[in-house]
Formats: C-alpha cells, sequence, structure tokens
C-alpha cells in the first residue's frame, strides 16, 4: 500500500536551478502582518512567499495583473490573485497567462469560472447523482420572482461569494429579496439556497501521483454553535475568532460516502493543482449534500488543506512543493521525473 510519503515529491534540484517562478498574490511584497482590508490573507501570501524560497525555488514576485501584460519573463506563475475587486476576477490570471502561453498553478480559465460559479457547480452535481440543497440563481438584470422551493429558512449569497462576503440567513421571502437587491446594487448575482444544518466537511484534493488526483482525510469545521453561519471578518482574521475549529472525519462510513461523491464531481474540475470539495453533513439525520467546488483555495499552513496534510505527517513545506511539482511535472516543464519522496 502506498504511504503518504511514497506520494509526496520533490521538484529535482537541477530544475529548481533552471526554472524562474513568479509568484503574483495581492500581498506578494508584503511584510506578513495583517491588512486591514484582507486580514490574514496577508500573513498567507508572505508566508506562501516564504515556503517557495524555502523549497529552493528562484522566486520572483509581482501584485497585480500589470505583470501579465507583457509576457513575463519567466517559466511558470504561482497564482493567488483570485480576487482582484472586480466581478468574475478569479479568471483574469489564468485568461492573461494562457494569453502569454505561460504554464501556471491551478486550474484551466473555464474550469476556474465554473468552480467559481455556486450554482453551475450544483447543477453538475446533481448530474452526477450528488445531491445538494435546492438552490436558486437569479443573474443580475434578470427575471426575479420567490424560489421554487419552500424553505423555513434561507441563505443568500453572491453566487461567487469568497469567505462568506456578502452571505446573509434570512427566515422569510421578503428578507431574501431586501437583501439579493443590495448584492444586486454592488453588481452581483445572486444565489439563494435552502438553510441546511451547519457541520462543513471540506475534501482536500491535490495532485501528486501521476495523473491521478490524490483526495486528503476530510475534515469537519465543528462551530461552538452549528446554526451561526461564520462571518468574513472572522474568516480573514478581521475580529479574533482563533483557528478554525477543524477536526478529522473519522467514520468510516462518512468518509467513504465523501470521498465517493468527491470521485463523481472530479472528472468535471480535473485536471486541478489543489482545491476544496466542501459539503454539508447533518449528524442527526445523515445527510450530506454537496455545497461548491473552491480550486486555488487557502493554502496557509493554518488552513483545511495543510491540517489535512499534517495530520498524515505531511508538513507544509512538502505539500507546497508536492503541488507545484505535481503542476511543473503535468504541464512538461521538468527535465527529469520528479523525486518521490521517501517516508
Amino acid at each position: 500500500m502506498m504511504s503518504p510519503f511514497d506520494r509526496c515529491v520533490r521538484i529535482p534540484q537541477a530544475d529548481k536551478a533552471r526554472l524562474r517562478i513568479l509568484f503574483l498574490a495581492k500581498h506578494a511584497c508584503s511584510g506578513g502582518g495583517l491588512d486591514s482590508v484582507d486580514g490574514n490573507h496577508a500573513v498567507y501570501h508572505h508566508e506562501m512567499r516564504r515556503t517557495l524560497e524555502a523549497i529552493g525555488l528562484d522566486v520572483r514576485v509581482a501584485n497585480s495583473y500589470e505583470a501579465l501584460f507583457e509576457r513575463p519573463d519567466v517559466d511558470f506563475v504561482v497564482t493567488l490573485l483570485n480576487r482582484g475587486g472586480f466581478q468574475n476576477s478569479e479568471m483574469m490570471a489564468p485568461l492573461l497567462l494562457s494569453w502569454r502561453d505561460v504554464p501556471f498553478l491551478g486550474a484551466s480559465p473555464i474550469v476556474r469560472g465554473v468552480s467559481d460559479d455556486k450554482y453551475l457547480s450544483k447543477v453538475l452535481a446533481r448530474a452526477h447523482g450528488v445531491p445538494t440543497m435546492p438552490a436558486q440563481l437569479f443573474r443580475r438584470g434578470g427575471l426575479f420572482a420567490p424560489p421554487a422551493f419552500h424553505a423555513d429558512r434561507l441563505v443568500v449569497k453572491p453566487n461567487a461569494s469568497s469567505a462568506s462576503w456578502g452571505l446573509a440567513m434570512v427566515d422569510s421571502w421578503a428578507e431574501a429579496r431586501a437583501h439579493a437587491e443590495k448584492l444586486f446594487d454592488l453588481g452581483h448575482d445572486v444565489l439563494v439556497e435552502q438553510w441546511a444544518p451547519l457541520l462543513d466537511v471540506a475534501v482536500p484534493v491535490i495532485g501528486g501521483s501521476g495523473s491521478q488526483p490524490w483526495i486528503l482525510p476530510p475534515m469537519m469545521y465543528v462551530p461552538a454553535d452549528p446554526h451561526r453561519a461564520r462571518s468574513h471578518e472572522e474568516k480573514r482574521g478581521l475580529v479574533e475568532a482563533g483557528d478554525d475549529p477543524l477536526v478529522l472525519v473519522d467514520d468510516a462510513d462518512l468518509r467513504g460516502r465523501l470521498e465517493d461523491m468527491t470521485r463523481r464531481l472530479l472528472p468535471e474540475f480535473w485536471p486541478l493543482d489543489y482545491g476544496r470539495f466542501e459539503y454539508r453533513y447533518d449528524p442527526a439525520s445523515g445527510s450530506l449534500l454537496f455545497m461548491e467546488v473552491n480550486l486555488s483555495c487557502n493554502l496557509w499552513s493554518k488552513k483545511t488543506i495543510s491540517r489535512s496534510a499534517a495530520s498524515i505527517g505531511i508538513d507544509h513545506a512538502s505539500l507546497v512543493e508536492t503541488i507545484v511539482g505535481h503542476s511543473l511535472s503535468r504541464q512538461g516543464l521538468l527535465t527529469e521525473a520528479p523525486v518521490r519522496e521517501a517516508a
């Protein structure tokens, strides 16, 4: 049986010396402190830069899309510039890099777009027999009417929401409509869905074993109050909330169901370099519902993917090198095969 360490890879030293890597992130040039707007994202970007350098990669940095307006003099781009301050900006860097024919970490622009459209992700899930909560999408400027399903509690959020920004939990259609109108005015499409009990489960998926996805141990978010949604400010560390209360899913049956659902969805999004497939679990009924896919998501050492990897003995640097090494390999940038890391 293959051990976790057998699936980790090291980038060959000759390729580390040869390849020029651009690290593109809003806070790539920051000193590592909290940002007044983006909070701990600035800490995360600083840590990623230092991790890439510690791996031994030849790293240059940039913090804006303008760095891609002309072809950058690099071989590969690690881009975390997902939220650029305008609608659907998560596709901008992948599109510019595709235009300039520069390989990059993550997934193709169109896959990034599908994954960030939370409603379309749910439509894909249902097509593969993966259950999800009833939901209805309202495009800005389109038709607007009460949802076709009945629910005592509703979640209203931007359809491309990030870290719960703009999310509201309401008890009536009148409240839902009022919040939706505010989001429309800010330029967003709006997703309205039936609320489900708040035990979020994330299934991390990375590359790192040839052309096959590697599903890491699922992690469950167990809040003190499962009826209260995490705020954007809490997720970004703009208010004191402590580390995320994450625990490993140790129920074998639940883990099997999560892996089965994730494997059913993976062909729609593969190849990808890293991401989280997220579900809502109700322990009282056993209900398991797909929520969304987050590609090129947070790789900070304190967040889900890194903590999942740590649970099987893989430190943050090894995780990042495996993800980057897989991406370099699948895009034909390595002159040697990536080195398997021995236990």
